[in-house]
């Protein structure tokens, strides 16, 4: 595999601009090329509406000897045969996303030939489109400094750049100048020194996202330390509803379980866990044996492990403090 760095800097722009009469496949493409004769628009039509700009394709059919009309329009059929040349469904995809009509098929050749160029296979590019169907009217020229981002500042590995992209395609359409480096310096800002772990987290607003979630912890007791400290520790914690994840499992550990509240700072990793299908049940459990494990030990072992536990303690008698028992797995007074 070429390294993603040297593919990078050595990209030919003059070579993909220039419109052949028929639409080019990318030779990783071509196996999922599929028959679209019969799906070929004879026109379309843009609907206008006041104040707004809304447009919408009414497409009109024809078999494949049918003569043109008068408003044949080659152009979206280029692009329409492009598209479906390299496994996108066309249609579904301009219905979502209407700006691919008056996209450019110059600049969206050249984009599909630079993800090739990095080495992205077929699925990876259509899965890429479907979750951010954005990046048809993303021109190279505006994709390429995001690489160069990922690489140089956020120090993605060169063998890493296709999961990270992968992972969060977002990533592509982000602006570097007005989002990714002012999210990378508030990262870094907190202690997260290992960016290049957590990508994803880039393409998230820090206004909408980022505080909100940093307010909240300090809105229930945490100090703005402790609450930067659990974020350091746990980055997914930013990803994570407060409505649907963090208030639940909050309230639950305080008033159900009440435990103590730095067992969050040193295990935010608490809220990863599903609050009905590990959290609840375990700690029932203890509670039934008159037992309680550290956090780690109560969430993080496999159902066979934490059985075995529950077992070896029941059947036990009660150790010393000094003894390894006690800390792997406390019991209540």
């Amino acid at each position: 595999m070429v390294s993603a760095t040297a593919t990078l800097f050595s990209y030919n722009f003059t070579d993909h601009h220039i419109l052949s009469p028929f639409p080019t496949i990318p030779k990783s493409f071509i196996g999922l090329c599929k028959p679209f004769h019969s799906r070929v628009p004879t026109s379309i039509h843009l609907h206008f509406t006041p104040n707004s700009f809304i447009v919408r394709a009414v497409i009109k059919w024809r078999c494949p000897k049918q003569i043109h009309p008068p408003n044949y329009d080659r152009g979206f059929q280029k692009k329409v045969l492009y598209l479906e040349s390299i496994g996108i469904d066309s249609f579904s995809l301009i219905e979502n996303h209407p700006m691919l009509i008056t996209a450019s098929l110059s600049d969206m050749k050249s984009t599909v030939e630079y993800m090739t160029s990095m080495d992205f296979t077929a699925v990876e590019f259509r899965r890429i489109v479907g979750m951010c169907p954005e990046i048809l009217t993303t021109k190279v020229s505006e994709v390429i400094p995001v690489f160069t981002f990922l690489l140089r500042e956020a120090h993605v590995k060169g063998s890493n750049i296709k999961h990270a992209i992968n992972r969060r395609p977002r990533l592509l359409v982000c602006s570097v100048d007005k989002q990714l480096r002012p999210t990378l310096y508030f990262l870094q800002s907190i202690g997260i020194e290992e960016v290049s772990k957590h990508t994803y987290l880039l393409s998230c607003s820090v206004e909408e996202k980022f505080m909100p979630r940093i307010d909240y912890f300090e809105n229930i007791g945490f100090s703005r330390r402790d609450s930067t400290t659990m974020f350091r520790r746990f980055p997914p914690l930013f990803c994570y509803s407060i409505k649907n994840n963090l208030e639940p499992k909050y309230n639950y550990f305080v008033v159900e379980m009440g435990r103590d509240l730095k067992e969050l700072i040193e295990f935010p990793q608490y809220f990863s866990f599903s609050l009905e299908n590990r959290i609840k049940p375990r700690h029932k459990r203890c509670v039934e044996m008159g037992m309680c494990f550290p956090l780690p030990t109560l969430l993080k072992t496999s159902e066979m492990r934490f059985r075995n536990r529950l077992d070896v303690c029941l059947n036990s008698s009660t150790p010393l403090k000094t003894s390894p028992l006690w800390s792997a797995g406390g019991y209540m007074d």
